[in-house]
């Protein structure tokens, strides 16, 4: 009789959840700075999605942008971080009018799934433009031979299709967990290290998994990337005398926003079992500073770039 009695109790354990919706703890507590970020974050995002959105305009409706194997890549950069800075911004933002910020157990997940769907596409779709700047600068001579539109359009696809598997493979075992006590998640948005730590089971193992998993996609294309802008630097060191200033500027640049991206997302996910406070922080730069960079440095310190753009205002200006 006893073991009949346990049988149902292991099946509640591991068929569903008690918990149907988390408590977000925010930024932080203070009303003042709530009013504040609401006001900051707020044009913040506006400046993220109408800058990229220009961007996206642009490459779209310039055909010699849209033909270039590099100008495509940067465009679908500005698709996904308008997408990577909308999965928790605006409820972060409405959230700092509310009292008590709640988000359901399906919108949690959610919110797992598009992080790491987008932000695994991105650090994909980052490394393939790195290896064009690299075929452009070593290999200029087959250049249009190795970066055809097929290839680029299979970059793209092999991005998509990396941040989807990624994404599913963190969620599969996340979303069937036990949720049976704490619901309070110490942040602005559902991110995996915290949601995990409240089920009712041991998640060491799945702290493992999680290591393997996206820090190691993490960690890899950091590298890849780091090796590639070296290999660029060499290259035109030894084969440029005017050019070098130019490409260091250019590379630091596009340096600084990878590690921007890459550094928290190394530190959160390869340390997941122990939480510090500037996490929280961390978080901040990849999902919110980052989308806004990327089309800075990337494209409008770009003379093409901000004559398409300019062009794209007087034919406007005319049609008005």
């Amino acid at each position: 009789m006893a073991q009949k009695k346990s049988q149902p109790e292991m099946m509640d354990l591991q068929n569903y959840s008690l918990v149907s919706e988390f408590v977000l703890h925010g930024l932080c507590s203070s009303r003042y700075l709530q009013f504040f970020f609401f006001i900051f974050f707020s044009v913040i995002y506006a400046a993220i999605m109408l800058g990229n959105l220009l961007i996206v305009v642009t490459v779209m409706s310039n055909p010699s942008l849209h033909s270039s194997p590099m100008y495509f890549l940067l465009g679908n950069l500005s698709f996904l971080d308008m997408w990577l800075a909308s999965f928790a911004i605006p409820k972060m933002i409405r959230d700092f009018l509310s009292d008590r910020k709640l988000i359901s157990f399906g919108g949690c997940m959610a919110q797992i799934f598009f992080l790491h769907f987008i932000g695994g596409s991105e650090m994909v779709l980052l490394v393939s433009m790195a290896y064009d700047r690299y075929v452009a600068i070593c290999k200029p001579l087959h250049y249009m031979t190795t970066m055809s539109r097929r290839t680029c359009i299979g970059l793209v696809f092999v991005s998509w299709t990396t941040g989807f598997v990624h994404s599913i493979s963190q969620v599969a075992f996340t979303v069937n967990l036990p949720y049976c006590g704490p619901n309070e998640v110490d942040s602005f948005f559902c991110d995996l290290p915290l949601v995990i730590k409240l089920a009712c089971v041991d998640t060491y193992i799945l702290g493992i998994l999680m290591i393997s998993d996206s820090g190691l996609l993490s960690m890899s294309c950091f590298l890849l990337l780091l090796i590639s802008y070296t290999v660029i630097l060499v290259t035109v060191q030894q084969h440029a005398t005017g050019g070098v200033s130019k490409a260091l500027s250019t590379c630091s640049a596009h340096i600084m926003v990878v590690t921007l991206f890459f550094g928290p997302c190394i530190f959160i996910y390869v340390w997941p079992f122990n939480r510090f406070t500037v996490d929280k922080l961390l978080s901040v730069f990849y999902t919110i500073f980052t989308p806004l960079l990327n089309p800075i440095i990337y494209t409008l310190r770009n003379k093409e770039m901000k004559a398409a753009m300019k062009k794209l205002r007087n034919r406007h200006a005319t049609f008005n």
